[in-house]
């Protein structure tokens, strides 16, 4: 299989912050704002470098986002800034009234997603926020794996027309993707072909599905391996394609059981090429407290999981 290499840790939200300081730099339309979080998003560059198009809300997302809609309408293209548990459940009227179905030009950055935001605990551990924007009608949905990735899906949102939200996350995780590839909105990116069973993944878990690949091969199991970079428009035809050859697969996805990646996915294998499917998510619970490294291990959101998830898709073939 293809080796990728750890090139050093990075938190993606940094990858968020040099992405939106080059947007800045390429288009003077691009506008930020955020929540009292400008140290938490890395959005110190970009507020440095362009002070009269950064914009301090205070904590009142409800607000930013009632701000950035109208921005929007003015040609600007505004990026909000929070954490994802504020800027989707807080703050859900609004971007259903005044950016889903306005369809402005609105782009929710969403960081400190999921359980690795580790010891702040449940409250602010978002594990329902793709489910939430992936029912908005035009909402596109971006789940980037790696610093670089997130970079680059910062830039693409930049340029692309239409709200889009864009998750990432607290903690340095393995960097391993290509710096210069450019990010391409719609598309799944296959890492590692494969034969007998396929891997898809999003976000942190991309790189768990790779370490499960590599455990996989030395058992002789041939793993394909998503990474599934935009939930929301769906490669449908990726997907397909991929368990058409290798018969089966494992969805891996740090986000709630209902409403993401997963069902995604079933939704269309159910309709197109019934297949056998296991399923690595949080389940139907809450986060909790603890170091993200502890947390992924407790919840199973990790290679060893994936790997023994992959066998038991393929024993179901």
């Amino acid at each position: 299989m293809k080796k990728y290499i750890d090139t050093g840790k990075k938190d993606t939200r940094s990858g968020f912050g040099v992405g939106l300081v080059e947007a800045g730099r390429a288009d003077s339309r691009v506008v930020a704002m955020t929540a009292d979080l400008k140290p938490s998003l890395k959005m110190g560059d970009f507020a440095k470098e362009f002070p009269d198009r950064f914009v301090e809300c205070g904590i009142a997302e409800a607000n930013m986002v009632g701000v950035a809609s109208g921005l929007a309408l003015t040609g600007l293209i505004p990026f909000c800034g929070s954490f994802a548990e504020f800027i989707t459940g807080r703050v859900y009227d609004q971007i259903r009234q005044e950016v889903a179905y306005g369809h402005t030009n609105v782009k929710l950055a969403s960081s400190h997603a999921g359980i690795t935001l580790g010891e702040d605990g449940a409250t602010h551990q978002t594990m329902e926020d793709i489910a939430l924007m992936r029912a908005l009608p035009g909402m596109t949905v971006l789940v980037p794996c790696d610093f670089n990735q997130t970079k680059q899906a910062t830039i693409a949102a930049a340029k692309f027309e239409g709200p889009v939200y864009l998750r990432f996350g607290r903690p340095s995780v393995p960097n391993f993707t290509d710096p210069d590839e450019p990010f391409e909105i719609g598309k799944v990116y296959n890492l590692n072909p494969g034969k007998d069973v396929t891997l898809i993944a999003m976000g942190h878990l991309v790189w768990e599905a790779l370490q499960a690949a590599e455990a996989l091969e030395a058992e002789g199991i041939s793993a394909e391996v998503l990474n599934v970079a935009t939930v929301k428009p769906l490669d449908e035809k990726a997907i397909l394609e991929s368990v058409a050859k290798t018969g089966c697969a494992v969805v891996a996805e740090e986000h709630n059981a209902y409403g993401g990646l997963g069902e995604a996915v079933a939704g269309i294998l159910a309709a197109n090429r019934p297949a056998p499917v296991e399923f690595i998510n949080g389940r139907d619970q809450f986060g909790q407290s603890g170091t993200p490294a502890e947390l992924m291990a407790a919840y199973g959101l990790d290679a060893a999981h994936i790997a023994e998830a992959a066998r038991k898709a393929i024993a179901r073939k």
